[in-house]
């Protein structure tokens, strides 16, 4: 084995004190571990069940959310929340509650997820932390018990690909856009239990915002996480937000990988991934004209203030298309409250949006703008199976902020390019960065 390493071995080697081999099974500490509403109350269940998991190992670093039906839709919903917070109560855990937003927002928010750290979620897209270079991933309800009560999980290590992400994208590119350009390219079982590193020059023009989506939608390729250094722009980053220092991680040059990919980032285009799978993506001129009934702008994929301001850039001085429904919700409160110090959520209201905190009821069909039958949405989150955001024969189009924003204005699939101004640049790598409305 060479002695250099990639990523991913570094993060296991921090936590073992070796180098595991591909495929080897190892019980890995763990940083932090959370649930949200959706899947806690089978977590609960178990430790219920098992007086060997009856306590929390550390209230520290074990948190829940109530995001996903939030707030509760029916009463039932209002029962799983009743429930976690007494046990919130009782164990000393922290809480986010009904407002504070989606849970992969908020642990960056909070500054939960830093890198080196080991990260379990009782969700899917739990691998969003691997945009912060934490080795951060979904699992089921008993497995989250089990690291809430242990501090302990264990883990295949898996097969490590580097896919090098080249050049300088196009200012009327986003992250969304990038990510489904890559899981249009090895489809949507294509890196199936595999630790998939971003690389490459073109790191340095490509946001955190940017990278939360891409690592966020590394599941929707099967990655068992999606890992970003922390590079200059990371630590940066961390400066900003948090008043923190945080290492220098990035794999050594020569590392082995198990395979390797390539993105050139300025032969990209406005992409959206049409129904019902995630991995069928095509351009946006290849749908353009298919009329849309409602947009939503939001969810743990793209919720965040870049997100916003690419939104802003569309709408403001324009009207949502009449006929058409426009939901924005930022993905946590924090968010919100940035956008509303720089005049974005007014931009929003006054194009016709309806705003809301954070919250996924509109992401997995709960509630806030279900779809109803023949129905079509242009969306920024993640899936678009059938009946996701509603009827069984409803339609998603998964896009970017920007593209969605288009689709608003016009009520129809439309390239965003068209709308924006000529020196637009979407992503934005100063974390500083204010829009000027």
């Amino acid at each position: 084995m060479s002695a250099a390493r990639t990523l991913t071995e570094k993060l296991f080697e921090g936590k073992l004190g070796r180098v595991p081999e591909r495929g080897e099974i190892v019980v890995v500490p763990i940083d932090l571990v959370y649930a949200h509403d959706g899947t806690f109350t089978l977590a609960l269940d178990v430790m219920k069940e098992t007086p060997l998991l009856s306590r929390v190992f550390d209230p520290k670093r074990v948190a829940l959310f109530i995001d996903h039906a939030a707030p509760a839709p029916t009463v039932a919903a209002a029962l799983v929340h009743r429930a976690m917070r007494r046990f919130a109560k009782e164990h000393g855990v922290r809480l986010f509650d009904v407002g504070t937003g989606i849970s992969h927002q908020v642990v960056a928010d909070e500054g939960l997820v830093k890198p080196g750290m080991f990260v379990v979620g009782a969700d899917s897209h739990t691998v969003t932390g691997g945009a912060f270079t934490a080795f951060a991933t979904g699992v089921g309800s008993t497995d989250a018990a089990i690291a809430m009560a242990t501090g302990k999980l264990w883990m295949r290590v898996p097969e490590q690909v580097r896919l090098k992400l080249s050049g300088e994208a196009p200012g009327y590119i986003m992250g969304k856009d990038i990510v489904l350009t890559i899981i249009g390219m090895v489809r949507s079982d294509g890196m199936i239990y595999k630790a998939v590193e971003f690389q490459g020059e073109g790191l340095k023009t490509i946001s955190m915002d940017s990278r939360m989506t891409i690592s966020n939608m590394a599941v929707e390729m099967g990655a068992k996480v999606g890992l970003f250094p922390s590079d200059a722009v990371a630590r940066e980053w961390y400066r900003v937000n948090h008043g923190t220092e945080v290492p220098l991680l990035e794999p050594d040059a020569g590392a082995e990988y198990d395979e390797e990919l390539e993105l050139e980032l300025p032969r990209l285009e406005p992409v959206v991934a049409a129904p019902p799978n995630v991995d069928n993506v095509k351009p946006v001129r290849e749908v353009e004209g298919l009329e849309v009934d409602q947009v939503f702008i939001g969810s743990c994929t793209n919720g965040r203030y870049e997100d916003y301001v690419a939104a802003a850039r569309i709408l403001k001085g324009r009207r949502v298309k009449d006929g058409v429904r426009c939901i924005a919700v930022p993905a946590s409160r924090k968010v919100y409250e940035r956008l509303l110090r720089n005049g974005i959520i007014d931009i929003l209201v006054e194009a016709g949006c309806f705003v809301a905190f954070g919250t996924c009821g509109p992401c997995i069909g709960a509630h806030l703008g279900l779809l109803g039958e023949g129905e079509v949405a242009v969306s920024t989150t993640n899936r678009n199976f059938t009946g996701r955001m509603g009827h069984k024969e409803s339609k998603v189009y998964l896009a970017s902020p920007a593209t969605a924003a288009a689709a608003a204005v016009t009520g129809r699939i439309t390239d965003p390019r068209e709308l924006l101004p000529a020196d637009a640049r979407l992503m934005v790598v100063d974390p500083s960065y204010s829009f000027k409305p």
